[in-house]
């Protein structure tokens, strides 16, 4: 890496503490782990640290070798483990943290400067202190008298681990990759798909875990890689999800090769050992497969009980048998390696007897003769009876015995005899065919019907190429035998890639060499006879091992015991990892186990799945099942290590260098292609059954934060996304409201008004962004913990109401200014809020502090200045929940100003919830003096028409004697909406072409004017008497349709001396408070127009009043401030 260290001295005291002071440093033993191993603790847990340190500090002169005695040790305080038994915390540098370390504490003087922050940050001297002392214990279970032995007042001393490379990780890979299918199936494999298809079976499956071992070697050498295995790679590389989904696939994948490993084992002993123990035996040759399916069966099951047992009583035994299984398996492949030299100079003597072009079964007879001549006397043979009704000459024969010669063909024709060009190429064929020398002459053809009663040797399953790959996967699997013993290596980051990839590269050259030999020595018939029938039920590869077939017998036999016992004590534990994890909530129960950590409910279910395996019974069924399975998990692998390469995360750091993203991203093509190839349908069960798993996890696991590398890939994405949306502003097309929510919280930190999260959850149905916002008023350091708190609290009511978004909780020394910089800071980048939705103030007339409400004032005013959206909700508490279902009614929507079109917007965005789907939309508008009403009603019509937008339209008229009052100027906003509903009584093609850029023309213009308005040299300035009422009003006398109503909506700031235009502004807002209770009151929810506050801040009061009668007696109602911008358009 580059870095150094630097140990400065400290001057003027002895070491790092004082003189005296380090004789109180007492280190106390480690706390006893959940687990039932033993725990390390960083200073050394034995009592006499604590005599060397008091002798130490006795002393009068430093003695610099005596540095590391000296340094008190000084630790973290950490919460405890919380990720099950014997798994560190892994957001801790020390591994080993126990609650007694928390005790420790500093006393020195010369680092006084840093003395209060000791708890957290400790000395660098200490931390290399605790570093050098830790030792990650064994993962094997305890037995039972380890565990009492535990129970004692101290733990006995752990020795760390002694493990090579050789003995951790090359031996135990080499047994779980070589076994059942190097002996009972590569011969068949070869003779069926041909030399050079079997090498591209062999080099496709070897290239696969060969570059997800270069993967798996830099996960595992990223750190520390604890319990779990590639369990513990995946999901702290990928994050829970995957963690959890693959973990269970290769938990699976784990289960179902015990039950490979047992119907091995049985296959071994019912047809190779002892044929005679059957206990179903078949009269007719067409029963044979069923009797040895329901054997396998029955004797499985019987072997799988056994074998629980002994994992159950003891891993122990099983760990001390491991080293007599791994030498049977390499006597047995030794021994084939001499058989296959010996037939160099001397090949055995295994004979096929052939009818035509046809293998035997030569079970029943010993001589490959029709007749024989016994004492001068020529007789029929055993081989006859088979073919014909009777032991006469004259006897009713098969046509195809009688025409063809039986001649007799050596098995094993050895290396020199050039077998090897005949079986370059591939044979496949169906169910029951026959297994033919096409060299030898043939008369006549075959009668299926007849031949499936004669003892010829036939297929017992249709064969072809993508079938023999999944078949054979299974023997390359294994690789993860080294990682999963990291606990007890030396130097696990050094042993496990090399170990690894040379048991990989071990393997794949011994199965390579016996593809070719087995293809140059024995002959095509005997590679095809998958079960040893033309040689007496010889096991095939077993003709060919020297000294005798029993060492490959008797070696695989006891080498598939042992994997499969392997694979009932692993699997266990690897699910009692995952439940421990507590990312899987049903799977909570398979945690728990014995005193000693024995996984015992995890046995029972590991054995039951591994039944159904066995019930399956078939060898080569059940091989492609276990192939999807591993070919999951080495795709996740490699997946995990792809991403955090191209991520760059700043902690990935793995010492095995020689790995590359490319290399990754082959690998995981590589399984994924495998998966296909084998079985595609196996291959969608296996993705849909870990697609399953993700979403449980997804939505009921446990959160967990491990810095997996899908976290860095989503932020990542976000970041990318986030920088292109900042590259223009949407169209409006694509508007929505992006809400900021304002939330008031009690004395308790408690949210005030939940149904106002409601609403935002019926807003927004999950989409674009939500903010949830609160102001604490106070300084950040003092209210750090009470807005920690609020921020939990307003969390749990985003949860119960549903409400997706973040929160956003802000600590400012006034409320009003918080709440500004939440408006004007929230969000990020093109994620920003565009709409703010707050709570009417209902309170602010009983309020004694004004403060409460001109808060209220400001925030409407930063909104608009801010160009943002206001929605302010009165009466919020009776708002509906996320639960309740409105039965019909209506929304009904006042529409006296045109701000955007939000108006129109919210109500159709509410009908998509299912809170308000029954409801039906109402626009009103009012009507001036001057409008036709009801060309007026035809125009919104056909505006809400192309606006696809489904009201009812309802024109509201406002006579002279309903409005009292009139104000001093026509508004442009309200000139605004009149043209724009003029403008649909242009000509259809007209109001396409025109109606768009009327809409942004008014609103730019709109700005433009009211910018001139307030700065502009052309600003009319007013003082108003009575007088000058009157002759205005009397001059203007057109205009008076409108004016009352804009009273409220335009309010200058010279109006404000006079109190008959609070009065005339009271009146109006009676007047229209009295058309909208009247039209609305039934409605179950109201939106309208919100004016704006005056300008002159002296008048905010009466502002509030205003809003006060223009919304009384009405129950839900939605006040709307547009932001300045078109939101809705008729365009596509």
């Amino acid at each position: 890496m580059g870095e150094r260290f630097v140990v400065v001295p400290v001057d003027g005291q002895v070491g790092v503490a004082g003189v005296g002071e380090q004789s109180d440093a007492v280190v106390s033993d480690p706390a006893p782990d959940p687990g039932g191993s033993s725990s390390s603790s960083g200073g050394g847990g034995d009592g006499g640290s604590t005599v060397e340190e008091k002798e130490a500090g006795e002393g009068s002169v430093f003695e610099p070798q005596d540095l590391s005695v000296v340094v008190p040790i000084l630790e973290y305080n950490r919460e405890p483990n919380k990720y099950g038994d014997g798994v560190p915390k892994e957001n801790s540098p020390f591994i080993n943290n126990t609650e007694n370390d928390k005790g420790n504490s500093y006393d020195g003087t010369n680092m006084a400067l840093f003395e209060e922050e000791m708890d957290s940050n400790p000395m660098v001297s200490s931390l290399l202190n605790k570093l050098a002392n830790y030792t990650n214990l064994t993962q094997g279970a305890q037995e039972h008298e380890e565990a009492e032995e535990d129970e004692g007042p101290k733990k006995k001393a752990v020795k760390s681990p002694q493990m090579g490379t050789f003995m951790g990780v090359y031996l135990p890979c080499l047994q779980n990759i070589l076994g059942v299918i190097l002996f009972l199936r590569l011969t068949w494999i070869v003779g069926t798909a041909g030399i050079l298809e079997s090498l591209a079976i062999v080099c496709l499956c070897c290239s696969c875990t060969m570059l997800t071992a270069i993967s798996m070697s830099a996960i595992a050498t990223n750190g520390v890689v604890p319990a779990g295995g590639s369990y513990y790679m995946i999901s702290r590389s990928l994050g829970p999800e995957f963690g959890g989904a693959v973990g269970l696939c290769f938990y699976l994948g784990t289960t179902f090769a015990g039950s490979m490993y047992i119907l091995g084992t049985i296959e071994i002993l019912l047809t190779y050992i002892v044929p005679k123990a059957a206990i179903f035996v078949a009269d007719k040759k067409e029963d044979e497969a069923d009797a040895l399916l329901n054997n396998m069966r029955v004797y499985g099951t019987c072997c799988l009980a056994l074998m629980a047992v002994v994992v159950f009583v003891g891993v122990k035994y099983v760990n001390k048998l491991a080293l007599v299984f791994l030498a049977c398996v390499i006597l047995s492949i030794l021994s084939i390696y001499a058989g296959v030299i010996k037939t160099i100079f001397e090949p055995p003597d295994f004979p096929v007897c052939m009818l035509g072009n046809r293998t035997l079964q030569n079970q029943n007879f010993d001589s490959c003769l029709k007749t024989e001549i016994i004492d001068n006397l020529t007789v029929t043979t055993k081989l006859w009876k088979l073919f014909c009704h009777g032991q006469d000459f004259n006897a009713t024969c098969d046509e195809y015995f009688t025409k063809n010669n039986v001649t007799s063909v050596q098995g094993i024709p050895g290396m020199a005899s050039g077998v090897i060009s005949e079986n370059m190429w591939s044979v496949y064929g169906p169910l029951s065919m026959l297994v033919e020398d096409q060299k030898l002459p043939s008369t006549g053809g075959s009668d299926p019907a007849k031949d499936i009663y004669l003892p010829y040797v036939v297929n017992d399953i249709t064969t072809f190429f993508t079938l023999l790959v999944g078949i054979y996967f299974p023997s390359v699997t294994g690789i993860m035998a080294g990682s999963n013993r990291s606990g007890d290596l030396r130097d696990a980051q050094k042993s496990i890639p090399i170990g690894t990839i040379l048991a990989i590269a071990t393997t794949s050259f011994i199965y390579v060499t016996c593809v070719v030999l087995f293809g140059a020595c024995i002959e095509g018939v005997l590679l095809r006879d998958k079960f040893g029938d033309s040689v007496k039920g010889n096991l095939v590869i077993g003709t060919l091992s020297w000294p005798s077939p029993w060492v490959i017998v008797i070696g695989s036999f006891f080498s598939c015991c042992g994997a499969g016992l392997q694979s009932l004590t692993g699997a266990p534990r690897l699910l009692q990892a995952i439940a421990r994890d507590g990312i899987v909530p049903f799977l909570q129960v398979f945690g728990h186990g014995k005193a000693n950590g024995e996984p015992t409910w995890a046995l029972l279910l590991t054995a039951g799945i591994c039944e159904i395996g066995i019930l399956i019974a078939s060898l080569d069924a059940v091989a492609p099942i276990l192939s999807m399975f591993f070919l999951m998990c080495y795709l996740f692998v490699n997946l995990a290590c792809a991403v955090q390469t191209l991520l760059r995360t700043p902690n990935w750091r793995p010492r095995f260098k020689y790995y590359h993203w490319a290399l990754s991203f082959l690998g995981m093509s590589l399984c994924l292609a495998l998966m296909f190839i084998s079985s595609w349908y196996y291959a969608i069960v296996a993705m849909v059954i870990a697609g399953c798993i993700y979403k449980y996890i997804e939505y009921r696991g446990a959160e967990k934060e491990w810095g997996d590398g899908i976290r860095g890939l989503s932020l990542n994405a976000a970041r990318y996304a986030l920088i292109r949306l900042e590259e223009a502003p949407p169209h409006t097309k694509n508007w929505r409201p992006q809400l900021l929510v304002l939330l008031d919280l009690d004395s308790d930190q408690v949210v005030k008004h939940p149904r106002l999260l409601s609403l935002t959850t019926q807003l927004k149905a999950g989409k674009g962004l939500t903010i949830v916002g609160n102001v604490i008023e106070g300084t950040f350091l003092t209210k750090d913990a009470e807005a920690k708190r609020a921020e939990q609290n307003i969390k749990s009511s985003m949860s119960a109401e549903k409400t997706k978004g973040f929160c956003h909780v802000v600590v400012s020394s006034n409320i009003r200014d918080g709440f500004s910089h939440l408006i004007q800071s929230a969000g990020l980048g093109g994620m920003k809020h565009n709409t703010v939705l707050m709570a009417w103030p209902g309170t602010w007339r009983q309020s004694n502090d004004p403060q409460s409400w001109k808060n209220f004032i400001e925030m409407v005013r930063e909104t608009t200045a801010a160009h943002q959206a206001l929605l302010v909700a009165k009466n919020v508490d009776s708002f509906p929940t996320n639960l309740d279902r409105l039965g019909e009614g209506t929304i009904d929507v006042w529409w006296v100003v045109h701000d955007g079109g939000l108006l129109m917007l919210l109500p159709f965005l509410l009908r998509q919830h299912k809170v308000w789907r029954k409801c039906k939309m109402r626009i009103f508008t009012v009507a001036q003096m001057d409008d036709n009403s009801i060309q007026m009603k035809k125009d919104l019509q056909m505006f809400l028409y192309h606006l696809r937008l489904d009201a009812e339209v309802e024109v509201v008229e406002m006579h002279d004697n309903d409005i009292s009052a009139f104000t001093y100027e026509k508004t442009l906003v309200m000139e605004q909406r009149s043209q724009m509903l003029k403008q649909m009584q242009l000509s259809r093609t007209e109001r396409e072409r025109e109606a768009q850029l009327i809409h942004d023309r008014n609103t730019a213009s709109h700005a433009a004017i009211n910018d001139k308005a307030e700065s502009g040299p052309e600003r009319v300035h007013m003082t108003w008497t009575k007088d000058k009422l009157f002759t205005e009003r009397n001059r203007n006398r057109e205009c008076n349709a409108n004016v009352a109503v804009r009273d409220l909506f335009n309010m200058k700031p010279e109006w404000e001396s006079l109190n008959q235009s609070n009065v005339r502004r009271m009146h109006t807002a009676v007047k229209l408070n009295e058309v909208v209770v009247n039209k609305s009151q039934g409605a179950h929810l109201v939106l309208l127009n919100m004016p704006g506050p005056p300008k002159n801040r002296g008048g905010d009061e009466n502002y509030m009043e205003f809003l006060e009668v223009l919304l009384e007696g009405l129950n839900r109602v939605l006040l709307v401030r547009g932001g300045g911008r078109e939101v809705i358009t008729i365009y596509s």
